[in-house]
């Protein structure tokens, strides 16, 4: 199938934004979904790019554009299949980027699911192979039957695969490198690997297209060796995959409505016992704890997403059973049972229902993070809940160490340990940054007006006079000034603020003042040298 041929199936309605002529006859031998602001490693040459852009914004337009463009150039894509449903329309800057870089670019419009295009183009590719060269009639009608009674994936992998005499080596990978089903005999392929391989191009690796999917839950057909299996039996796998993982997504989506009736109830004023304990059990889970409650948020208000995420990292830990919903004003958490024994580093398919989120999470949280990219992933989680009564204790603690990674690293991805902020300043990155800006220029007041020609140096002289501890020599010496210098600065900055700096509430006050300012540049120096790490 050529460019051309795909553009002019009028069943897709695709839109030919900015091609040449030559280009149009190019010939495609693939497909890839991606979401990735830096495609490269997932796109083989020839491809085509079908992208929902969602990781495209109008403030960084033209070097986002830029950079995916470059990628898709250097990964010799063919075409450019841009959706048109997150923004509306293919923006500018990015029609503009493909005709630098002699990259087609077609519009996908709202209405036409992406799993319609891959089919198109797949269907095409393989059509002309003989009969042999796809699944046996008897294989494809036993494995309709799985997908019709909503079969997962693992006996959807292992009765495709079976009737081949050499017995060929599969997996079904997620982005994040985490196993979803094998065939039998598979070895076991450790996450990083299976992430580096998808990278570096090793064996064959068919996406799985899902409309149900997102960034951080796609998932990959990848068979070691590419010629154990004809191409046209993987599409054919893949396919059916794609159909168990939409089906499948429908029961999560059930699943996150129950989560969601237990957030209400554990962000409520009042503390319901007896509902909680009923809503728990409504979840699957089990009504004495220990439990783990986890919050999380992504770069994109797009529906889904940051349960999506939330689910992989706990997948990708072993949590065999957990409650992922969101809570009434949207924030996304989870509510996972935890091993009574403590934090117990607990990976791979089998691992039990109850687990200790412990060394794992944060290198979990990492791969996962990196499937959404350029998106921030921030999460926080907090002390283990004892019992039921003790979990919107747990809640709150979450969605603080939330509201501090979001504010630590709001352009980059972070998960938060509400364990970890043991510091006055550690502390003060889960206050709201309106409440931050409102405490500052309440304690501080004139020292503010930076208008005035003595406000710096002023505060300059109240910042190294609190970080030395009050003494009058080391302030002087740190700043080249004359101690009386240091004294004459003091007393004005008393007099302005009607605080007393020989008194310890009242430095302490000044100080947490001058931790909460968002411009000031000694302080955000001071927090990106001092920040402790997050993850536990």
């Amino acid at each position: 199938m050529h460019v051309e041929h795909l553009l002019g199936d009028e069943s897709l309605g695709l839109r030919l934004l900015w091609a040449k002529s030559a280009l149009l006859r190019r010939e495609i031998n693939g497909v890839t979904v991606t979401d990735l602001e830096d495609p490269a490693r997932f796109v083989r040459p020839g491809e085509a790019v079908l992208s929902g852009l969602v990781w495209w914004t109008p403030e960084a337009g033209r070097d986002k554009a830029e950079r995916f463009v470059s990628a898709l150039r250097d990964a010799d894509a063919a075409v450019l299949l841009a959706g048109e449903e997150t923004h509306g329309s293919v923006p500018d800057e990015l029609i503009e980027a493909c005709s630098r870089h002699g990259i087609p670019v077609a519009g996908v419009p709202a209405h036409v699911m992406f799993r319609a295009v891959t089919e198109t183009v797949y269907l095409q590719q393989w059509g002309e192979l003989s009969r042999h060269h796809a699944l046996p009639e008897y294989v494809r009608g036993r494995l309709s039957r799985l997908v019709a009674r909503d079969a997962g994936p693992q006996e959807i992998v292992a009765t495709a695969f079976a009737h081949l005499a050499d017995g060929a080596v599969a997996h079904v990978l997620t982005a994040a490198g985490r196993t979803v089903a094998a065939t039998a005999g598979a070895d076991v392929l450790p996450a990083a690997e299976a992430v580096r391989v998808l990278a570096d191009g090793g064996g064959v690796a068919v996406p799985v297209d899902s409309d149900a999917a997102s960034p951080y839950e796609r998932w990959y057909l990848h068979l070691p060796d590419p010629a154990a299996a004809p191409p046209r039996l993987l599409y054919e796998v893949a396919a059916l995959l794609g159909r168990s993982q939409a089906s499948h997504a429908l029961l999560r989506a059930t699943a996150h409505r129950a989560a969601g009736e237990l957030g209400a109830l554990l962000a409520a004023d009042e503390a319901d016992a007896v509902g909680i304990e009923g809503a728990l059990r409504a979840c699957g889970l089990p009504a004495d704890g220990p439990y783990r409650v986890l919050a999380a948020a992504t770069g994109t208000r797009a529906e889904g997403m940051a349960e999506s995420a939330l689910a992989e990292v706990l997948a990708g830990v072993g949590a065999g059973s957990a409650a992922v919903g969101r809570l009434p004003d949207g924030t996304v958490f989870a509510v996972v049972p935890e091993a009574a024994t403590g934090d117990v580093t607990t990976t791979g398919a089998g691992a039990g229902a109850g687990v200790g989120l412990g060394l794992a999470l944060g290198e979990v949280w990492s791969r996962v993070a990196a499937c959404g990219r350029p998106l921030p992933l921030h999460g926080g989680t907090g002390s283990p809940a004892t019992d039921l009564r003790d979990l919107p204790r747990a809640l709150a603690e979450a969605r603080y160490a939330l509201a501090s990674a979001r504010s630590t690293a709001p352009d980059a991805s972070l998960l938060t340990d509400a364990r970890t902020l043991t510091s006055l300043e550690a502390l003060l990155t889960g206050v709201p940054a309106q409440v931050r800006a409102a405490y500052t220029r309440s304690v501080l007041g004139p020292l503010l007006d930076i208008r005035g020609t003595s406000a710096i140096p002023l505060l300059e002289t109240l910042t190294t006079f609190l970080a030395c501890d009050g003494s009058w020599a080391r302030t002087a010496e740190a700043l080249h000034l004359h101690v009386n210098t240091v004294h004459y600065r003091i007393g004005r900055i008393e007099r302005l603020t009607g605080r007393d700096l020989s008194r310890l509430t009242d430095r302490l006050d000044l100080w947490a003042a001058l931790l909460c300012r968002t411009d000031a540049g000694v302080t955000g120096d001071r927090r990106a040298h001092s920040s402790p790490s997050r993850a536990r």
